[in-house]
């Protein structure tokens, strides 16, 4: 039996908030946008989800205003996918669910990646706080960086696992395209 996509009889946020956020994939997908991943093909192939169902999420993030369609900047040819500014208020949640898996089911070696304040490089506390500085840092403010249970991209790596193993701004354009040939080129160095 297939189970309903919304929570009838349920009135509370959570549950509302859920019918949104809760599907499988769907979190995934909001994780790799705060990355910076954009383009529908950089989420299937990094997440490795059948197309329909990043199709059928995406379709849903976008009707519910959580992310929105745009022509690509220099390109003008293709879509990507950016965060709204609702989008954007999910951090705190995802940022919460990260550093409950880190200490209840962390990775051999320690955390696969280290969420820092992009201004002086310290680590953040799981409730988004500097440990250099003590701000809370807002997610414009963060950079991921590889951590040590990160095992180096292989040869094979799709351009978003070969890109994150550099540290990287969250909501910054993780891969950039050229004008001329449209091709996928890893951002700049940060």
């Amino acid at each position: 039996m297939t189970l309903p996509r919304d929570y009838r009889g349920q009135t509370c946020a959570l549950a509302r908030s859920m019918e949104i956020v809760g599907e499988r994939w769907t979190l995934l997908i909001l994780r790799d946008a705060f990355y910076g991943v954009r383009r529908f093909g950089e989420f299937a192939a990094h997440l490795t989800v059948p197309r329909a169902v990043l199709t059928d999420r995406l379709t849903t993030l976008t009707e519910a205003g959580v992310m929105e369609r745009r022509p690509e900047p220099g390109t003008g040819r293709r879509e990507v996918y950016a965060l709204t500014p609702k989008g954007v208020a999910l951090w705190p949640a995802v940022r919460a669910l990260t550093a409950w898996g880190e200490e209840f089911y962390a990775a051999d070696g320690g955390p696969r990646r280290v969420f820092r304040h992009a201004a002086d490089e310290a680590p953040l506390t799981p409730e988004g706080r500097c440990t250099g500085c003590d701000r809370a840092v807002p997610v414009t403010d963060v950079l991921v960086t590889p951590g040590p249970g990160l095992a180096p991209p292989g040869p094979d790596a799709d351009p978003v696992t070969a890109a994150l193993a550099r540290p990287h701004r969250l909501l910054h354009p993780l891969i950039t395209t050229t004008a001329p040939a449209g091709r996928p080129t890893r951002g700049p160095q940060s």
